[in-house]
């Protein structure tokens, strides 16, 4: 499939996303949907690696939502060729697999986030919006697929942590951005920018995601108690 342009810049600054999928009805249908939302604009849809890169370079789009197969490449080597024509463009996984192997490549090679194709539409639209925002997402799904490959460590993990690092740390897990937990503790957005950043250096982590699989493992948070932004914006929670 070649890239072709189907949006057009609203008003404002919309979040400018490029879908690469090769099942063009899937592609068209994310598409339509996130078009629909008054701060997105589809600008780009490829269905290979090759397409993808070139769409890249020529928009520059905030975010990037890739399938993982592709007829000639994998969405982890597609993230990487991305980044390399459009460094600041924010990869997103969006695939109907969980294999522990993938997860952790495409965390490794940077990607912001992963969703599998079973999760819910507006789960889609908030990813885009927490990634585009700088934050990191992980779906339930993914997050459970990913804790049997993490490394083994026999430390005894977040025994360091403050009390306010460790409810930093519940709220990264339920989902939160860092705007999102500044809003909920009535703290500062520096001040929770450094909170975080402790949590990662004392779990040994590089990156959100890897902070939030690490504590679910060593049972730090309680994942039960679900996406609290959600749960006060009125939809309904994953589980």
């Amino acid at each position: 499939m070649t890239t072709s342009e189907v949006g057009e810049a609203s008003a404002g600054t919309p979040i400018r996303v490029l879908v690469i999928d090769d099942h063009h009805l899937f592609a068209e249908s994310v598409s339509r949907v996130l078009n629909e939302e008054g701060d997105i604009v589809v600008v780009g849809q490829s269905g290979t690696c090759a397409a993808a890169v070139e769409a890249a370079q020529q928009f520059q789009p905030d975010v990037a939502i890739v399938d993982y197969r592709l007829p000639d490449g994998d969405g982890v080597e597609a993230a990487l060729a991305i980044r390399d024509v459009s460094p600041a463009t924010r990869v997103l996984i969006l695939t109907g697999m969980t294999d522990e192997r993938i997860l952790t490549d495409a965390i490794e090679a940077g990607c912001a986030g992963f969703l599998t194709k079973d999760n819910a539409i507006w789960e889609l639209v908030a990813a885009v919006h927490l990634v585009n925002s700088g934050e990191a997402y992980l779906s339930p799904a993914a997050l459970a697929a990913l804790l049997p490959r993490l490394r083994k460590d026999h430390r005894n993990l977040g025994s360091d942590l403050t009390v306010r690092e460790h409810e930093v740390l519940q709220l990264m897990s339920s989902g939160a951005g860092n705007k999102d937990i500044a809003g909920l503790l009535h703290l500062s957005l520096n001040t929770i920018r450094n909170h975080v950043q402790n949590v990662l250096v004392k779990l040994g982590a590089h990156s959100k995601l890897e902070a939030v699989a690490i504590a679910a493992r060593e049972g730090l948070v309680d994942r039960r108690q679900g996406d609290r932004r959600d749960t006060a914006r009125g939809r309904p929670t994953a589980g």
